[in-house]
Protein backbone atom coordinates (compact mmCIF):
# COMPACT_ATOMS: atom_id res chain seq x y z
CA UNK A 1 0.00 0.00 0.00
CA UNK A 2 1.48 3.58 -1.14
CA UNK A 3 0.31 5.13 2.46
CA UNK A 4 -1.22 4.30 5.98
CA UNK A 5 -3.62 5.41 8.14
CA UNK A 6 -2.35 7.71 11.31
CA UNK A 7 -5.03 7.23 14.02
CA UNK A 8 -2.68 8.16 17.24
CA UNK A 9 -3.81 6.11 20.15
CA UNK A 10 -3.10 9.59 22.65
CA UNK A 11 -6.28 11.00 20.75
CA UNK A 12 -9.78 9.52 21.06
CA UNK A 13 -10.66 7.21 18.18
CA UNK A 14 -12.24 8.85 15.07
CA UNK A 15 -16.10 9.09 15.51
CA UNK A 16 -16.92 6.71 12.07
CA UNK A 17 -15.19 4.84 9.30
CA UNK A 18 -12.05 7.12 8.75
CA UNK A 19 -8.85 7.78 10.19
CA UNK A 20 -7.43 11.04 11.44
CA UNK A 21 -4.82 11.04 9.07
CA UNK A 22 -3.00 9.41 6.01
CA UNK A 23 0.95 9.28 5.30
CA UNK A 24 1.44 9.32 1.58
CA UNK A 25 4.56 7.46 0.10
CA UNK A 26 6.93 9.84 -2.10
CA UNK A 27 6.07 9.27 -5.45
CA UNK A 28 3.14 8.19 -5.82
CA UNK A 29 0.77 8.64 -8.49
CA UNK A 30 -1.99 11.23 -6.89
CA UNK A 31 -5.26 11.89 -8.46
CA UNK A 32 -7.77 14.10 -7.05
CA UNK A 33 -11.36 14.96 -8.21
CA UNK A 34 -13.61 17.84 -8.36
CA UNK A 35 -16.89 17.88 -6.34
CA UNK A 36 -18.46 15.38 -7.31
CA UNK A 37 -22.72 15.54 -7.28
CA UNK A 38 -25.24 12.90 -7.92
CA UNK A 39 -26.63 13.71 -11.87
CA UNK A 40 -26.67 10.23 -13.61
CA UNK A 41 -25.43 10.32 -17.49
CA UNK A 42 -29.54 11.14 -18.48
CA UNK A 43 -29.35 13.92 -16.30
CA UNK A 44 -31.48 12.53 -13.03
CA UNK A 45 -30.86 13.26 -10.20
CA UNK A 46 -31.57 10.43 -7.01
CA UNK A 47 -33.90 11.27 -4.06
CA UNK A 48 -31.98 11.11 -0.82
CA UNK A 49 -28.64 11.85 0.27
CA UNK A 50 -27.99 7.84 0.48
CA UNK A 51 -28.66 7.68 -2.93
CA UNK A 52 -26.85 10.37 -4.19
CA UNK A 53 -23.89 9.43 -2.52
CA UNK A 54 -23.86 5.69 -3.62
CA UNK A 55 -24.02 7.76 -7.27
CA UNK A 56 -21.22 10.33 -6.32
CA UNK A 57 -18.91 7.07 -5.19
CA UNK A 58 -19.65 5.39 -8.12
CA UNK A 59 -18.52 8.19 -10.45
CA UNK A 60 -15.75 8.45 -8.38
CA UNK A 61 -14.89 4.87 -9.22
CA UNK A 62 -14.89 5.55 -12.87
CA UNK A 63 -12.65 8.67 -12.19
CA UNK A 64 -10.17 6.89 -10.14
CA UNK A 65 -10.22 4.00 -13.22
CA UNK A 66 -9.40 6.75 -15.52
CA UNK A 67 -6.39 7.73 -13.30
CA UNK A 68 -5.53 4.48 -12.86
CA UNK A 69 -6.48 3.71 -9.56
CA UNK A 70 -9.15 2.21 -7.36
CA UNK A 71 -11.12 3.20 -4.47
CA UNK A 72 -8.55 1.46 -1.71
CA UNK A 73 -6.07 4.39 -3.44
CA UNK A 74 -8.42 7.11 -1.75
CA UNK A 75 -6.25 9.18 1.06
CA UNK A 76 -8.81 11.51 2.05
CA UNK A 77 -12.32 12.39 1.31
CA UNK A 78 -14.11 15.79 1.38
CA UNK A 79 -18.35 15.70 1.83
CA UNK A 80 -20.22 18.25 2.25
CA UNK A 81 -24.23 17.88 2.74
CA UNK A 82 -26.96 20.50 2.62
CA UNK A 83 -28.56 19.79 6.38
CA UNK A 84 -27.46 17.80 9.46
CA UNK A 85 -30.35 14.90 8.98
CA UNK A 86 -28.35 13.90 5.84
CA UNK A 87 -24.82 13.41 7.45
CA UNK A 88 -26.21 9.31 8.80
CA UNK A 89 -27.26 8.76 5.64
CA UNK A 90 -24.02 10.07 3.64
CA UNK A 91 -22.11 8.17 6.10
CA UNK A 92 -23.93 4.89 4.98
CA UNK A 93 -23.54 4.66 1.42
CA UNK A 94 -19.63 6.18 2.50
CA UNK A 95 -19.01 3.10 4.98
CA UNK A 96 -20.73 0.72 2.21
CA UNK A 97 -18.01 1.99 -0.67
CA UNK A 98 -15.00 1.68 1.97
CA UNK A 99 -16.20 -1.71 3.54
CA UNK A 100 -12.94 -3.98 1.75
CA UNK A 101 -10.54 -1.02 1.71
CA UNK A 102 -8.02 -2.23 4.12
CA UNK A 103 -6.18 1.45 4.54
CA UNK A 104 -8.75 3.61 5.80
CA UNK A 105 -8.74 7.13 4.60
CA UNK A 106 -9.09 10.58 5.95
CA UNK A 107 -12.30 12.49 6.15
CA UNK A 108 -13.73 15.24 6.38
CA UNK A 109 -17.73 16.07 6.42
CA UNK A 110 -19.02 19.78 6.21
CA UNK A 111 -22.66 20.83 6.41
CA UNK A 112 -23.31 23.79 3.95
CA UNK A 113 -26.49 26.05 2.88
CA UNK A 114 -26.65 24.41 -0.73
CA UNK A 115 -25.68 23.70 -4.44
CA UNK A 116 -26.14 24.60 -7.63
CA UNK A 117 -29.07 22.99 -8.02
CA UNK A 118 -31.63 22.56 -4.66
CA UNK A 119 -31.89 18.79 -5.38
CA UNK A 120 -28.42 18.16 -4.76
CA UNK A 121 -27.70 17.52 -1.18
CA UNK A 122 -24.18 15.50 -1.19
CA UNK A 123 -21.37 16.70 -2.89
CA UNK A 124 -17.90 14.39 -2.72
CA UNK A 125 -14.57 14.78 -3.81
CA UNK A 126 -11.33 13.04 -2.89
CA UNK A 127 -7.72 12.30 -3.05
CA UNK A 128 -6.19 9.27 -4.03
CA UNK A 129 -2.60 8.39 -3.98
CA UNK A 130 -0.76 4.65 -5.28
Amino acid sequence: MSFRSLTPSSLAPPFARYAHGVAVEAGQRLVRTSGQLAMAKDGTIPDGAEAQAALIFESIDAILAEGGLRREHICHISAFVTAREHMASYMKARDAFLADVPVLPASTLIIVSGFTKPEFLVEIEVMAAG
